[in-house]
């Protein structure tokens, strides 16, 4: 069964669940209140290499956590902490994060970096899969506004391809970046304002 199969059986599964029951957002954010410790109050991490959840879509916040879970995506803590949610608590989280407000992690950088970055961004039209001005859609995450650092170590995670994903589209695009491309990029992304 080719990978594109079954990330569209995946994708209809997860979007689909919502339907089968009220998502509560009252018990997302009851059931997130453990998530501060590190994400930040309301999904606004205030640590670099974490990163903010606010305003994620759901599809994409649910999937993460379900690579978690599975072992496909790896973390020490987030491992940890996905391996004993359900599938309700997964949906109760995404939504809950989706409708919270983001803040920028940044301001711009120089105009040179912001220059370059941009131009990067339009020439591997990133805008095509995380929507114009990076905010994100469905499966594919919010970028503006997450932080310097955590942006830089998820490309470079990419182009060493140790960063797990569902397609493997995100470890295609990001071989033929240089690592001056990679923090022009991480640069001029944390520097956008995180919501339309």
């Amino acid at each position: 069964m080719s990978q594109f199969l079954i990330l569209a059986m995946l994708i209809l599964a997860v979007a689909a669940a919502p339907e089968a029951r009220a998502v509560d957002a009252e018990a997302g954010r009851r059931k997130a209140e453990v998530c501060a410790q590190c994400h930040g109050a309301a999904g606004n991490s205030t640590n670099p290499l974490v990163p903010s959840l606010a305003a994620q879509p759901a599809l994409y916040t649910h999937w993460q956590l379900i690579l978690f879970r599975d072992g496909r995506r790896k973390d020490p803590q987030m491992t940890q902490f996905a391996v004993n949610l359900s599938d309700t608590d997964m949906e109760d989280l995404s939504v809950y994060f989706a409708v919270q407000t983001p803040v920028v992690a940044s301001g711009p950088g120089d105009p040179g970096t912001t220059a370059a970055g941009k131009r990067l961004v339009e020439a591997h039209h990133c805008n095509s899969c995380h929507a114009p001005g990076l905010v994100g859609q469905q499966h594919i995450p919010r970028l503006a506004g997450q932080h310097y650092e955590y942006l830089l170590k998820q490309l470079r995670g990419f182009k060493a391809q140790t960063r797990a994903e569902l397609d493997g589209s995100m470890t295609t695009a990001a071989q033929p970046l240089s690592e001056e491309d990679i923090e022009n990029l991480a640069r001029y992304i944390a520097g956008l304002q995180p919501a339309p």
